[in-house]
């Protein structure tokens, strides 16, 4: 009962954050600068919430996200360029296949990758990313160093639309993958790694899996992206992308969807919107960091965790009467 009571929440939250925007949108209320926001937010927040599931609930540091993203975006791009299918068809096919060359690429680096920790498993997957980029960089087909132009952008509202409901398919798999058997299983090894194993879960296989899942999702937030800005450079895909969706997870709190979410619109958000600050621009963004980092470690933040817990766990001791 009290699941589905959350789950009604969040669905009422999600309608009426779309209700809003879209009164927003067709009352001219929101600048062009606003406007021109909304895709890249939904965009950081895919990849956000992509990550979340490597790095909030599996436990592992990574630094290849945007190699992964780079991945879907071109060949999503690629897909919308030479398909002769109308615009909607051509988008759709081109998330299925951005989504699969990232999981792809997922798979071929997460099976050797993933018997490594810590550091070392940091170190490979910035490498895996850096990569990614020469590649794309050296290759014709990709534009090169110029860059591959000539992608459908999607500025209007029918896209949001498209890119919110993306948003939300992306959240809800996430959501429901942690609270299933597997995703209890990953959240299992992230805390003992060795007492998941002596329990009898296959360790490489539920890494494998959530790393799979993660760069799938981070491919088609790539097609989003390459679909909304028209044109992609190697540049854009580089380690300081990486960070900056690390970045968002850590501020949202480890393990927390909805913190990551709410990191991801801010900080997405706060560059744009502070540009008319000119020089105290970064200055204010860098105090917004140090704000937000400071309430995750503070005593209200803490109580707020330990009420949830603990209805938490008077809804599994519930469950089990």
């Amino acid at each position: 009962m009290e699941k589905k009571k959350k789950l009604l929440i969040d669905a009422v939250i999600a309608v009426a954050v779309y209700a809003v925007i879209m009164v927003l949108l067709n009352k001219g209320i929101l600048n062009r600068q606003m406007r021109s926001l909304l895709t890249p937010i939904c965009t950081n927040v895919m990849l956000a919430v992509s990550l979340c599931l490597i790095v909030g609930f599996l436990g592992e540091l990574t630094l290849g996200h945007a190699g992964f993203m780079s991945l879907g975006a071109y060949a999503g791009a690629l897909v919308t360029i030479n398909l002769p299918f109308p615009p909607y068809v051509s988008l759709i096919i081109a998330l299925i296949v951005g989504g699969c060359v990232a999981a792809v690429a997922g798979l071929i680096i997460g099976m050797p990758v993933l018997r490594l920790r810590g550091d070392y498993l940091a170190i490979v997957t910035l490498g895996f990313g850096e990569i990614i980029r020469s590649v794309i960089n050296s290759m014709e087909i990709t534009g090169g160093a110029r860059g591959l132009s000539g992608i459908d952008r999607m500025t209007n509202h029918k896209h949001f639309t498209l890119v919110f409901i993306l948003t939300l398919i992306v959240i809800v798999i996430v959501s429901n993958l942690i609270n299933s058997r597997h995703g209890r299983a990953v959240c299992a090894i992230r805390d003992n790694s060795i007492a998941a194993e002596a329990s009898g879960i296959p360790v490489s296989k539920f890494k494998i899996l959530a790393f799979v899942i993660s760069a799938f999702l981070a491919g088609m937030a790539g097609v989003v992206y390459a679909h909304n800005t028209g044109i992609l450079k190697p540049a854009n895909f580089d380690y300081n992308t990486s960070i900056e969706i690390l970045v968002m997870v850590v501020l949202g709190g480890m393990g927390n969807i909805k913190g990551t979410i709410l990191a991801a619109v801010i900080l997405t958000a706060l560059p744009e919107l502070l540009r008319g600050a000119a020089d105290y621009r970064m200055l204010i963004y860098a105090v917004v960091l140090i704000a937000m980092m400071l309430f995750r470690n503070s005593k209200f933040n803490a109580a707020l965790i330990e009420k949830k817990n603990r209805k938490t766990m008077e809804r599994l001791q519930k469950e089990g009467n």
